[in-house]
Formats: C-alpha cells, structure tokens, sequence
C-alpha cells in the first residue's frame, strides 16, 4: 500500500509511524506531510530518511491510505482533496466525526461500518471514546445497557506537546521546594502554587481540573464528544450518557471511571469473563494509567455491582490516549481495509 501520513512530525503522527513499523504494515510507499514550517525536514522510517511535505502545496495522487492528525480546521479543508485524489482517509479530528456519511470506527466494535464509505473518509473516534467503548460494548452484548455515567480522568499529553511540558515544568518548579518548607506546609494550597498556566485553565501540577475543552452551554465539547460519539458507534441514538471530563497530572493514559445501568442482571465474575474474552481488553484488578503506557490494549478492573440501581455494574477502563487512543486505532482501521482487499 502506498501510506501517508499528514501531521507527521506532531505527537500523534510520531506515534502513527511508530506503530506502523512495530505491526510491519505492507508499506511499497511512505509519505510524510505537515505544515510548512516542518516541510522539508527528513524522518526516518524503516530505515529510510523520507522528506517531509508541505501539505499545503503537494500532490495526492498515488495515495492509498491517508493517516491524518492535523486538526480538525485543516481536515476540514484537506481530507475532501486527498479522497478525491483517491486515498482512503483515516482522520483522527473531530472534524468529520458526527458525518452521517463517514463511519466512525474502533475496530474491534464496529468494523462493519467499513462496508460502506461514500466520501473515502473514515474517522477515528475521540481518545476518551475509544477506551470508553470497549467494555460497555462488550457488557451491552450479554446485558444490554440502558444507561452510561463516564468520568474520565484525562492525561496531559491528551492537550498535545504544550500540556506535556506545563506539566513537566511546573513539577520541575515544585521540586525546588526546601524540604523545611515541605514539612510545614499547612496545605492551604498556596505552599504548592506554581507559575501561571498557560495551555491549561488551573495549574495542573499538584492538582486536577474538572474542565477539559471548552463549554458548550453547561457542558464541554469532550464531554459532548464522548456522549455523541458513543451513541454513533454503539447505534444507540437513544442511549442515556452523562460525561464529566477532568484533567489529571499523568503525562500518558486516560482512564474512564464507568457506572452502567443494564437491562437485565450481569453478575461481577459473569462480566469479568466477558472483559477477559473480549479483543482489545485486558482484564486487571488493579488497573492504572502507568501499568497501561505503551501499550495497545484497555485494561479493565474495580469490577463491581452498582447498587443504586436495579441492574447496575461499575467498573475503571485505563488505555494509551496516544496508541488505543488515536494512533493504534487509525492503523487498526487501515489493517481492516487492507484484510478486505485481500
């Protein structure tokens, strides 16, 4: 296949080309573009230095598979030229998302979404939304659920490069802390207060912010994202969500804590074996967001009842926001298109 990848020298885009190498997509041609600020600069993939595009200018033609991570303003403008060149566009914005007309895909739930694509672009789902959608997926098989209350606890690295590095910085600044200091804090909170953020609305360090994107009338457009993009890949329309979004000073891995409210009875070990068998999940006790970095696979645990309703099951889902989460994602969809050419 010949593969490009747009946003190549981004975050995402980093990760993307790292995991085609790892899982040895066929790859006869690589091209890689981004803005042109980074136009012109060289990448190495499978041992090739390959020049980087500018994306803005470039020809399409040739392409089979297009990765996108460029945002949803250039995808906008961008993805309709390259389908119309003659690539299938995997994009991981928001941009096309909500499309009737464009699947929104985790492969391991809904790949049959694939049978049709009329505009040549698929999209990759929000980060929270894929980790989200695998357990109550697979619960909503054997019991199915009338009603989900997410609260995500979500990585820095989820607010690109710029979140990394506040994070990083602040904890920098924080160490400079005597330790006379340390022991007498009276924890008001002042003893921990650091430089003015910038890329986040409060100091992450040290701390959690319980707004993450921005408000839409009383909810944020993440929260929105999650509960729209989960009735679209389940095709429940009607399903209840209710989402909060909070950031949390983790460098890597989103974690969701979920209540589902089913329609019938799903006892903890029933529901334990369900995550046990099902692809894309790794049952854990225990799981967290460092346990999960690196990784392609969703860990679930704290399986438990949830007694305030009838038929109710709580449980925490942890994944890589940067693989599962976007990239991995992207390149599983692309493995399903190239398995059914073949």
């Amino acid at each position: 296949m010949n593969v490009a990848v747009f946003g190549a020298t981004g975050q995402v885009g980093f990760v993307m080309r790292k995991v085609l190498e790892e899982r040895n997509f066929p790859v006869s041609n690589m091209r890689f573009f981004a803005s042109s600020r980074s136009a012109g600069s060289s990448l190495l993939y499978d041992g090739v230095e390959t020049v980087v595009e500018d994306a803005a200018e470039a020809d399409f033609q040739g392409i089979d598979i297009a990765l996108l991570s460029i945002g949803a303003v250039a995808s906008k403008e961008i993805a309709p030229q390259i389908a119309k060149a003659g690539a299938t566009v995997i994009d991981n914005s928001s941009a096309w998302r909500m499309d009737p007309e464009v699947p929104l895909v985790v492969p391991e739930v809904n790949s049959y979404t694939l049978d049709t694509i009329p505009k040549n672009i698929v999209a990759n789902p929000n980060c929270t939304t894929i980790i989200a959608v695998l357990p109550i997926k697979a619960v909503h098989e054997v019991a199915p659920v009338r009603r989900v209350v997410a609260s995500t606890y979500q990585a820095v690295s989820g607010a690109g490069r710029l979140g990394v590095k506040e994070l990083s910085d602040q904890l920098q600044e924080s160490l400079s802390l005597s330790p006379s200091r340390v022991s007498e804090l009276t924890f008001d909170g002042s003893a921990f207060t650091m430089s003015a953020p910038v890329k986040f609305t409060r100091q992450i360090a040290h701390n959690l912010i319980p707004l993450v994107g921005n408000l839409v009338g009383d909810d944020t457009d993440e929260e929105l994202k999650l509960i729209n993009e989960t009735r679209k890949i389940l095709d429940l329309p009607a399903l209840r969500v209710s989402c909060t979004c909070v950031r949390v000073p983790v460098f890597c891995g989103h974690c969701v804590s979920l209540n589902l409210e089913l329609d019938k009875e799903l006892s903890v070990d029933e529901a334990i074996e369900v995550f046990r068998n099902t692809p894309g999940i790794q049952y854990s006790e225990l799981p967290t967001p460092l346990e999960v970095a690196g990784s392609d696979r969703c860990l679930v645990g704290r399986v438990r009842k949830d007694t305030s309703v009838q038929y109710g099951l709580s449980l925490f889902v942890c994944g890589d926001n940067l693989r599962k989460g976007a990239a991995t994602n992207a390149v599983e969809i692309a493995q399903v298109l190239l398995d059914r050419l073949r």
